[in-house]
């Protein structure tokens, strides 16, 4: 995933802010800042991270100056490794997933995307929350009172909108593969509980961690906003660069 770096308050000196900043790659790698707002930049390389980079973000914000009389306080370096390479491609043409690790496919699983009336956004997503249950609510995406669920199993947030990818325990276990049908989620067949090793929504889940990356095609929907959650990557290089303050 991106790195991203979420300012309390509006940067107007975004070029002197992003300076204090640095985002280190081993081995080495070119990475660039992308302002997506005065409040969010986000550092990223020209391609994925490659398995098992160590990733170090510099923060030299003490005293620095982002508008007139607000001064960043933090000084601390911060470094983590990026894992396995997983990428699952969902096309809701065909209503399947494949799951890849490392460039070999790890499983399929049959899905039900978004339907007509509530198509699933296309492009390349990134998990960046990940519950074993949470509750869903429709008045939380604008869709009123269509659905309230307060056990949605093994949910895996896309967008911060709020598109997902999680377990369905209430569809017949023939939509999947077969009819695109929620409200713009990808769903996986589930069961109540999220204690069922054997369903795909448990496995995926169990075979995923934050950072991984999911593309969805053939949705009928345009392509995701890039600052729509960790979405960065649906920028290409050109355009993403042209977001840098240096």
């Amino acid at each position: 995933m991106p790195v991203s770096i979420n300012f309390t308050h509006a940067v107007k000196d975004r070029s002197t802010v992003q300076k204090a900043i640095t985002v280190t790659a081993e081995p080495a790698v070119e990475i660039v800042g992308h302002w997506f707002s005065d409040t969010r930049l986000d550092f990223r390389p020209e391609t994925y991270w490659a398995a098992g980079t160590k990733i170090t973000l510099s923060l030299r914000l003490k005293d620095v100056e982002g508008q007139d009389g607000v001064y960043g306080v933090q000084s601390k370096d911060v470094t983590f490794d990026i894992g396995r390479e997983q990428i699952s491609t969902v096309d809701l043409s065909s209503k399947e997933m494949v799951v890849k690790r490392d460039g070999t496919t790890l499983a399929t699983y049959p899905v039900s995307g978004g339907n007509a009336q509530h198509t699933t956004w296309s492009g390349i997503m990134v998990i960046s929350e990940r519950f074993k249950q949470t509750r869903m609510q429709s008045s939380t995406v604008g869709l009123g009172d269509e659905y309230d669920i307060d056990d949605v199993p093994h949910a895996q947030r896309l967008t911060t909108s709020g598109t997902f990818v999680h377990g369905n325990y209430w569809a017949s276990t023939a939509v999947f593969g077969n009819e695109n049908t929620s409200h713009g989620c990808v769903g996986l067949h589930d069961a109540k509980g999220a204690n069922d090793t054997s369903v795909a929504g448990y496995k995926f889940y169990d075979s995923s961690m934050l950072g991984d990356v999911v593309i969805v095609k053939n949705s009928g929907e345009k392509t995701v906003a890039a600052d729509n959650g960790l979405n960065g990557w649906n920028l290409s290089w050109a355009e993403w660069k042209a977001g840098s303050a240096v």
